[in-house]
Parts: C-alpha cells; sequence; structure tokens
C-alpha cells in the first residue's frame, strides 16, 4: 500500500508540475494572495520547475469560505503552518475533543456540546465531518501562480497501519478566473480485527471575481467504506490482560462482528452567483498590490527588451551583418532617460528666451509669472500622476441580486453476510425465500435547494453603517426505504419494493449584519419555514462582538445567542431495515444557547461561558444484553429506539484557553466544565482537558522546530455508545449493561518541522500506554497503542 501512495504523490507532483508549466499566465496587480505561511517568500522567488529554474515567480494564495445562502466570502488561513501540523491526523480532533472508534477514519462525536455541530437530514455522514467538507467551510482560492500542495502521513505496516494522502492544486486564469482541484484518500487498516476503513474524496472548484458578477461552483464526490466490528468481546483484554491465560497482541482480541460494513456514496453540487450595482471610486493601492504591480510592469518591459533585441538581430541577419550583442546590450543601457531624471518646466524656457531677447535689444515682453505659473502647474500634474500612479479603481457594490442551488445525493448501505445468532432483537423480513443472517439495508435520499436574495450592502457611504438582507427558499427532498410484503398464506414477510417518498418546504428570511469597521460588529438573521412538511419551524440567530484597547491590550468581548425549533430528520421518523423499524410522528425540538467569550490577546487568554437549553430533545437509546460466555461477551437481542424528552435539559459550559510564552517554552491549555440536568440523557464529561508543552526554536535560522509532549484527558461518564447498524452514537439504557470511559490520560511526543514551504513531524503517539490501562474514547472500542508516526507536507509554486 505505502508503494501505491507514494506512487500517486510522484504521479501527482508530474501532473501538477506539467499542468502548471503550460499555463503561460501574466502577474495580475492584486497583492493581497498572501497567507501567513507565505509571508517570507511572497514578493518573488524561483521557481521549483527545473524547466523555469531562471524565471522570477510572483508567489501567495488567497483562501476564503463563502456564506452558503448569501455567498458572502470571509477570508480565511490556508491550512500551510506547522503549529499542531502533527495533530491534524487524529480522528480524535486536533486536540482530542472527540470519542471515536480508534482507527483512522472512524466515526466520531465531539464531547464539548456546544462545539457539536446539528444534526444533518442524512445524519448517517455526521460522524465523518473530519472527512467531508461542507460547502461553507470549504476554502476557495486565488493564486498568483499555480500551487501544489501536497499531504501525507502514515503509521504501522501493511497489515496494520494508516495512510492519508491529499492532494490539491489551485490555478488562476487572470485575475478574476480561479479554479482547482483537490484529491483525498484515507485508509486505515486497523491495529484491532475488522475494523479498516477506506474513504475517497474528489471536489472541484472554480470562482469568478468580477467587479459586477461573482460566482463559485463547487463539485465533491465522495464514498466512505467503514468495517464494523462492534467492539472488543471483553474489556478485560485492555484494562486486565493478567486475567487471562494468553497473551493477545491488538490484532488477536476477539470482536462482537465480522464480515460487516457501512458504505455511504454521496455526490455534492453547490453553485452560488451574484450581481451587483455600484459605483467606482479610487482608492490606493496595498503595498502587496503595489509590488504586484511593479512585478507586471518589469516582465512587460523586459518583454518588450526582447522583442526589440530579437527584431535587431533579424534585421542585421536580413542586412548579411554580424549581430554584436555587447554592442547593443551597451547601447540600449545608455539609450533612454533614466527614471529619475527630470524634465525642464516651461519656466526655465521662459527665462531663456526673455535673457537672449534682451542681449538682442528686441523689444519681447515676456510674462514670466504666467510662465512660472504653466511650470508649476505642469509640476503639479507630474507630481500628481506619480502619486495616483499606485491608485486603483475600486468598484462599490450597493445592491446585490444573488441565487445559491444546492445539489445533495446520497446513498447508504449497512452490509453484513455473518451475523451472530440473536444479535439483534427484531428480524422484521428475510431476504429471498428462506430466513438467513445476511443484511442490505439501503436507503437513498437527494434534495435540491434554490435560494433567492437581494441584499443593500454596507460601507458603500458613510451611512450605510450595515447591511440589509431578505431571501426565499425552496427544498425539495426525496426519500427510498424498504418495504415489506407478506404473501398470501404466509407469516413471514420479505423484502419487497422500495417506498418513496417526496417532501418540499418553503421558507423566507432575512439579515441585518455589520461587518466593517474594527470596533463593533453584528449579525442578526432569521428564517420561517411557511409551507409544506416542516411548516412552523424558524430559527432565530444572533453575534455581536466588541473589540476595544485596555492597558496595553486589545479586549475582544463576544456573544452569540440562537433559538431554534426544528423538525427532527426524516430518518428519525421513519426508518425501514430488516433488525430497525420505526414510524413515529415527533414534536419539533426546540433549542436556545446563550454563549459569552472574553479574549484577551496580549495574555493569549480566551473564556467562554455558555447555556444550553432543549426541548423535546431527540436522540436513540440503544438496548442490549451482554452476557459472559467463557473468556468473551456475547451481545444479544440489540434494539434500537427513537427517544424525545418532553421536559428541558439544560447544560451548563465553561471553558478556559490559556497559552503561557517563556522564551522558548510554550504551555498552551483547554480546560472544559460541562453540567448536564440529565446525564442519562444528555451524557457529557463534567471535566474535559487538553494540555500541550513544547519548546519552539529554530536551527540555522531557517529550520523552525517545535519539540514537545502533548496530553487530552477527560473524566469518566457513561458516554454514548457507536451502533453499527445505524451508523451513528446512541445513549446507553440497559443498567445492567452500561460501561463508563475516561479518566485516562493519551500523551504524544512529538517533534514538529517547518523548512521554507515543507512541514514534516515525527510522533510517537500514546507513549504512555501500557497493560492495564483504561484506554477507550467509546464504550467497547480501545484506542491504539504506541505508535510512531510521520508526517509530510509539500507546497510548492510553479
Amino acid at each position: 500500500m505505502k508503494k501505491s501512495v507514494l506512487s500517486l504523490i510522484l504521479l501527482f507532483a508530474t501532473a501538477s508540475a506539467a499542468i502548471a508549466q503550460n499555463n503561460n499566465l501574466r502577474p495580475v496587480d492584486d497583492g493581497t494572495f498572501t497567507a501567513d505561511g507565505y509571508k517570507e517568500n511572497r514578493n518573488l522567488g524561483r521557481s521549483d520547475s527545473i524547466q523555469s529554474q531562471h524565471k522570477e515567480i510572483p508567489r501567495g494564495i488567497k483562501v476564503w469560505t463563502i456564506d452558503e445562502r448569501f455567498g458572502d466570502r470571509k477570508p480565511a488561513v490556508l491550512d500551510t503552518l506547522s503549529y499542531m501540523f502533527m495533530n491534524t491526523v487524529f480522528n480524535t480532533g486536533v486536540r482530542g475533543e472527540y470519542n471515536s472508534l480508534g482507527n483512522l477514519g472512524s466515526p466520531r462525536q465531539n464531547r464539548i456540546f456546544i462545539d457539536r455541530k446539528s444534526p444533518s437530514e442524512f445524519f448517517f455522514l455526521d460522524p465523518y465531518d473530519m472527512f467531508i467538507v461542507q460547502p461553507g467551510d470549504f476554502k476557495f482560492t486565488s493564486t498568483l501562480s499555480p500551487i501544489t500542495i501536497l499531504d501525507y502521513n502514515t503509521a504501522g505496516n501493511r497489515t496494520d497501519g494508516e495512510d492519508h494522502f491529499k492532494a490539491i492544486f489551485a490555478v488562476n486564469a487572470g485575475k478574476e478566473w480561479g479554479f482547482g482541484f483537490k484529491f483525498d484518500y484515507l485508509y486505515g487498516r486497523g491495529y484491532y480485527s475488522n475494523q479498516s476503513t477506506s474513504h475517497f474524496n474528489y471536489s472541484m472548484w472554480g470562482s469568478y471575481l468580477g467587479e459586477r458578477y461573482q460566482a463559485h461552483l463547487l463539485l465533491s464526490f465522495n464514498h466512505q467504506k467503514v468495517t464494523e466490528n462492534g467492539g472488543i468481546a471483553n474489556d478485560a483484554y485492555i484494562t486486565h490482560p493478567e486475567a487471562f491465560n494468553d497473551s493477545y497482541s491488538e490484532s488477536e482480541i476477539p470482536t462482537i462482528l465480522q464480515q460487516n460494513w457501512n458504505r455511504n456514496d454521496n455526490q455534492h453540487i453547490f453553485f452560488n452567483h451574484r450581481y451587483s450595482l455600484g459605483f467606482f471610486r479610487k482608492v490606493p493601492m496595498t503595498e502587496e498590490e503595489i509590488k504586484a504591480k511593479q512585478f507586471a510592469l518589469k516582465s512587460h518591459k523586459a518583454q518588450e527588451e526582447k522583442q526589440e533585441k530579437a527584431k535587431a538581430r533579424q534585421r542585421a541577419k536580413a542586412q548579411g551583418e554580424k549581430f554584436d550583442e555587447e554592442a547593443y546590450d551597451k547601447e540600449e543601457r545608455s539609450a533612454g532617460r533614466p527614471d529619475n531624471a527630470v524634465i525642464a518646466g516651461d519656466a526655465s524656457q521662459a527665462k531663456k528666451e526673455s535673457t537672449d531677447s534682451i542681449s538682442k535689444n528686441e523689444r519681447t515682453i515676456v510674462n514670466l509669472d504666467d510662465s512660472t505659473s504653466v511650470a508649476d502647474n505642469k509640476k503639479s500634474v507630474t507630481v500628481k500622476d506619480s502619486t495616483t500612479q499606485w491608485m486603483k479603481d475600486e468598484y462599490v457594490p450597493v445592491t446585490s441580486f444573488i441565487h445559491t442551488l444546492r445539489f445533495d445525493n446520497y446513498r447508504r448501505i449497512y452490509q453484513a453476510y455473518n451475523t451472530p445468532t440473536d444479535f439483534y432483537a427484531q428480524n422484521y423480513f428475510n431476504y429471498g425465500t428462506a430466513a438467513n443472517d445476511s443484511i442490505y439495508d439501503r436507503t437513498k435520499h437527494w434534495s435540491l435547494k434554490n435560494t433567492f436574495a437581494i441584499a443593500l450592502l454596507e460601507g458603500f457611504n458613510k451611512w450605510a453603517k450595515a447591511g440589509l438582507k431578505a431571501f426565499v427558499s425552496y427544498e425539495l427532498r426525496h426519500y427510498e426505504l424498504p418495504s415489506m410484503q407478506t404473501p398470501t398464506g404466509s407469516t413471514v414477510a420479505f423484502l419487497g419494493r422500495e417506498e418513496k417518498w417526496n417532501q418540499h418546504d418553503l421558507s423566507i428570511g432575512g439579515q441585518l449584519l455589520k461587518s466593517q469597521g474594527k470596533t463593533l460588529h453584528y449579525d442578526v438573521s432569521a428564517e420561517a419555514w411557511l409551507v409544506g412538511t416542516r411548516s412552523g419551524q424558524f430559527h432565530v440567530d444572533g453575534h455581536a462582538d466588541i473589540n476595544f484597547p485596555l492597558f496595553g491590550d486589545t479586549v475582544k468581548l463576544a456573544a452569540t445567542a440562537f433559538l431554534h425549533r426544528s423538525a427532527a430528520s426524516f430518518y428519525m421518523n421513519q426508518f425501514h431495515g430488516k433488525h430497525y423499524w420505526w414510524d413515529n410522528n415527533l414534536d419539533q425540538q426546540i433549542h436556545s444557547r446563550v454563549l459569552g467569550e472574553l479574549s484577551l490577546e496580549r495574555t493569549h487568554t480566551k473564556l467562554r461561558v455558555g447555556y444550553d437549553v432543549l426541548k423535546n430533545y431527540t436522540y436513540f437509546g440503544i438496548q442490549n444484553d451482554r452476557t459472559l460466555s467463557g473468556d468473551n461477551y456475547l451481545v444479544q437481542h440489540n434494539q434500537l429506539n427513537v427517544r424525545q424528552s418532553g421536559s428541558p435539559i439544560s447544560l451548563l459550559t465553561l471553558q478556559l484557553q490559556q497559552n503561557l510564552r517563556f522564551g522558548i517554552f510554550n504551555w498552551e491549555n483547554v480546560l472544559t466544565l460541562q453540567k448536564s440536568s440529565k446525564d442519562d440523557i444528555l451524557p457529557v464529561p463534567t471535566f474535559n482537558a487538553y494540555s500541550n508543552l513544547f519548546i519552539r526554536f529554530r536551527i540555522a535560522r531557517v529550520l523552525h522546530c517545535d519539540f514537545g509532549v502533548d496530553m487530552r484527558y477527560f473524566t469518566s461518564y457513561y458516554a454514548p455508545e457507536y451502533i453499527p447498524g445505524i451508523g451513528a452514537f446512541g445513549i446507553q439504557e440497559t443498567a445492567a449493561s452500561r460501561t463508563k470511559i475516561g479518566n485516562y490520560p493519551v500523551l504524544d511526543a512529538y517533534a514538529n518541522f517547518r523548512l521554507q514551504h515543507t512541514r514534516f513531524f515525527v510522533m510517537f503517539s500514546h507513549v504512555n500506554s501500557s497493560d492495564g490501562g483504561d484506554y477507550f474514547f467509546t464504550p467497547h472500542y480501545p484506542l491504539n497503542q504506541r505508535i510512531l508516526r510521520f508526517g509530510i507536507s509539500w507546497n510548492f509554486f510553479n
């Protein structure tokens, strides 16, 4: 597998270089295409391509995300920083805040409730949010020159290792057009048996940023395949290995399931475009824009000189003369006026004519004042021209008309060839004419949504302190699930034809937004569903922040609040499968939140306080029996139900993020306290911590180094249990088999490096693993033991 991945890396590197070399793009005069990772090389540099090693090229890239509803661009940072690069490989999150099944690419769920995303309509994909990028989070690009980014990290070997390869290529065709593609492949074989994962993503994007018209297009294709093992057969293999007569390696520990898979295939199209009415005004160029324009002028002048020299060579050849390169170059250097030469004005010429006339005793009257005035005027014009040389015309949009189209297509299959006896409590139908233990549950879903909006934009004059927008959306959704049919005279049901549903909704809403300025910003939006299946649903969201100096520090106070009345997913109301089946009529959930944030820039302190209230909270409840049989447990009578809490649930969150620096020593901490009013329905750990202690220094002024150890920890609690048959997490409801996890620190030791545009790391993950550890982040799914990991990211321009 490693050879295959390395071959892919070489293939993409060669293809990217070939594509880039065939794009003879002229540099643009917009110098804002920079990111933190490129500040040291954002002016001019040599190409990384061998064929163009003597040609200077501009370097820089600008990235942004867009609002899914209005297409507003929000500046983003390209993932090129070495900071925390080593933790981007983990399924448990950069700071270990997710519960997961342990293997790379396995399902996960955030333990910090205020950071947990709301369930989507096709919630089967929610546990794979590490891999699947939503349009609102996708980073569009615009580059000064073609750029290729190759990421690869690996651990283990061909039997149980992990590999993740990602390639991004971005290029511009002029200033307005930007294009790119991303290839992402993840393969985790799994250190425990029957837990391999294989994910594939291919995305293409394009953007057009004109003065009046702007458009963004994103195409994405995804495939996820996860082998389900149901967890290990006895947690004691990890917590008390001395209780067994034999010693077991990770791959030898028995698991509950074999030959079970979850497969998800999904395709997405996102298109947003807008046309704006406005006016032009003159504004100064930024420093980066001036440098880019100077480079363009210099390149244009060099090209003209090259063409003139070629013409001179051709003339000499036509006349039968020998072309003298040295003489021509010397003549060209001495010809022309230097850039700093001063042109004589009319005043000097007038003075000369006056002197000549007097010497010839001619009665010529010269008005030196008028001549001097003309000279002064021309001089001022010359100065003005020099000043306005670095001015640009900026188009100021006043009103925008916006259209957004989103199409999502999903297919999910849960397949099993070998199911343990009595593993499920119910068997609703059989395949074929006889009972069997195979499973082939399938569902299809697609949705088409159109949104039309009109926006009165902020900032087009001093009185327009905020922007005002209004929109209307229409969504059509289609679902397919299996049905049952019982032949005449039979008591056994069999799989019938697929049952189909169509749902539609019409909603309207608006937004009041102030994003410009340095002191105060706010954003208030509302949406109400008027017609359709979700009639009566509404969302009100608000955010405000204020920034001010205090005792030499910059203080930021922010507040976020929302009130959401939301209908449950179609699949929470209806689901048909061989062993899980329900038809519900759930009430709409009401979720309100108030979240405050205090940030101090100098002390690197951030404090968050949040309070949530949920009514009609909807969740999965899982019931099963775990019976000891020999060394292993038999898991039987699995039953899954959709629950809805009638009484409100409240949750309080307090989080402190504090970073300390003493010279080369750095200590970063994220500490979170949570308290749920109903732990049996909405369980969260009381305390969650991430701590990172490292030293940062440079070698020979070019090699940036981070050496450190980080830790993730949370207190024990009855965490949600993973349900293979539905691909989601549910609450443990069987008192006799409820299992706690937590109260175990996981330590990683790492060395992180950056050399120009190359990042790489070496890490020992879970260095404190030993016999008798309680390292579970999901009940019955242990984490991997001590592993040596390596990762590299190479960014280069062509």
